[in-house]
Order: structure tokens, then C-alpha cells, then sequence
């Protein structure tokens, strides 16, 4: 029997097969839960987003499959309409988006744009707290909610530049949800990881400079990969996190420990 067998939940946030959040869904599907996910609406007719989406869910038995732009208050209504309509009441959401406009994401972060600042905030940050509210009101009998944040929001991380000010406020924001939800027994924390090659990650500094950092620099002396980080998430939305909220968990092979960079011989 799985660790989440008769759990039911959200994913938020796949973009394709290298996504952390696909890991992330393989590993609560194989421990039981059943998963209901969202895309990022399609604009031409080829569905480019749902046919993605639909190649990481294929053998995982989604019970919801639904667009949802997050930066749309009536397209989070639907979606979790849809959701209610489909799976009843929920368990746990993940929060894996995030989003800046690459041309202020390559700026230094006091260049960035006012629109840009205020596009990325909007995805990266209000969308967690708008999707929380919305998944909240399905979890009839408490639940948990993880958002995918980086140490880039803790301390200055060159390339990272204005995500890491997102990053920030997210976290800040799990923490005020999990006071304010901890009264209807809804968790929420947030998952730190570790460098992980994906689609966003391609959009950050010198990326492959920072996998090489962390490999050295960390007390574990390697790198993390999806598969950690779903394991990571399917403790927080367990029963055996039951007494966990409002914490940023770093799945990073301890690099966030280190307070200098020298490396190892």
C-alpha cells in the first residue's frame, strides 16, 4: 500500500517531460495518489501545451486534465470547478510556476522593467496565493499545499537575478497561508531545490556553472535530481508530515548549510 493511497491532489505547473513537477507527479502516482493537472492554455491549434502534458501523464491515470492561465481569475475559478466537478474534494495542490519576461530575467535586477517586475511577481508569486485559496476551499478535511521556491530568494545568486526577488516573496507568502490555513488544518511549506536541468533553469545565468558549484560545494558532494525532490514533496502532502508547516524544506544536498564556496580537494 502507497504512502498516499486514497489521497487526492492538484498538479501546477508541467511544462514538459524534464519539468521538476513531472517528477514530482511520477513519484505521488506511484505511492498511490490520484492526480488531476492543469496547462498552460494553448493559443494556436496544434495544443502544443496539452499534447506536452498529456505525454507526462500518460500511464498515470489522470482525472483531470484542464487549461488554466493563472494570471486569469476566471480561469482558476474554472479550472478548480472542473476539479470539483471531476475528483470531489482534494488532499494537496503543487504550486511548481514560475514565470519572468526573459529580457528582464538577463538584466541586473535594478534594470529590470515595471512591467516585467510586475508580470513575473503576478505568476511566480499571486498566482500560488490565488491557486491556494481556490484548492483550499476543496480541502474539506485539511490538506497540503507545496510550493517549488530557490535559494536564490534567501541569498544573492548571480544570474538569478530578478526570480530570486519572486523567489523571496514566495516564501514569505507560504508562510502567511500557513498561518492563516493552519485554523481549517491545511499545511503549507515549500520545496527548495537544488539545480535541476529543466526548461525554466535554461533562462538562468551561467547555468551550468552552478550544477558544477553545487556538485563541489555541497556537503554531499553531488547534484540533486527530480526524482529527490518528489520524494521530498510526497512527505510534505503524507500524513507523516502532519505537524510540518509554514517551512522552507531544502532539498539541495546541503549546499544551503555552506557560508563559503571553497572547494573541495
Amino acid at each position: 500500500m502507497g504512502l498516499l493511497e486514497g489521497k487526492r491532489g492538484i498538479i501546477m505547473g508541467i511544462a514538459n517531460d524534464r519539468s521538476i513537477a513531472s517528477s514530482i507527479a511520477k513519484v505521488l502516482h506511484s505511492e498511490g495518489a490520484k492526480l488531476g493537472f492543469s496547462y498552460l492554455p494553448d493559443t494556436g491549434e496544434r495544443e502544443r501545451n496539452k499534447q506536452r502534458l498529456l505525454q507526462v501523464t500518460d500511464g498515470l491515470d489522470p482525472q483531470v486534465v484542464c487549461p488554466c492561465d493563472v494570471t486569469k481569475d476566471d480561469d482558476i475559478k474554472a479550472f478548480f470547478q472542473d476539479v470539483k466537478e471531476k475528483m470531489g474534494t482534494i488532499d494537496f495542490l503543487i504550486h511548481s510556476i514560475a514565470f519572468a519576461p526573459t529580457a528582464d530575467l538577463k538584466l541586473n535586477t535594478i534594470e529590470c522593467s515595471r512591467e516585467g517586475f510586475a508580470n513575473a511577481m503576478d505568476v511566480s508569486v499571486y498566482s500560488f496565493l490565488a491557486t491556494s485559496r481556490a484548492a483550499a476551499d476543496l480541502m474539506v478535511d485539511g490538506g497540503s499545499i507545496c510550493a517549488m521556491t530557490y535559494y536564490g530568494g534567501e541569498k544573492v545568486m548571480p544570474g538569478y537575478n530578478l526570480m530570486g526577488l519572486c523567489k523571496s516573496a514566495l516564501d514569505t507568502s507560504v508562510k502567511y497561508a500557513a498561518y492563516e490555513l493552519g485554523s481549517r488544518n491545511i499545511r503549507v511549506n515549500a520545496i527548495s531545490a537544488g539545480p535541476i536541468k529543466t526548461l525554466a533553469a535554461s533562462a538562468v545565468g551561467d547555468f551550468k556553472s552552478m550544477l558544477g558549484m553545487y556538485e563541489s560545494v555541497s556537503p554531499l558532494g553531488r547534484n540533486v535530481d527530480g526524482g529527490d525532490v518528489g520524494h521530498g514533496t510526497t512527505f510534505l502532502v503524507s500524513d507523516l508530515s502532519r505537524m510540518i508547516t509554514g517551512e522552507i524544506m531544502h532539498i539541495d544536498a546541503g549546499f544551503n548549510i555552506m557560508g563559503g564556496t571553497v572547494l573541495k580537494s
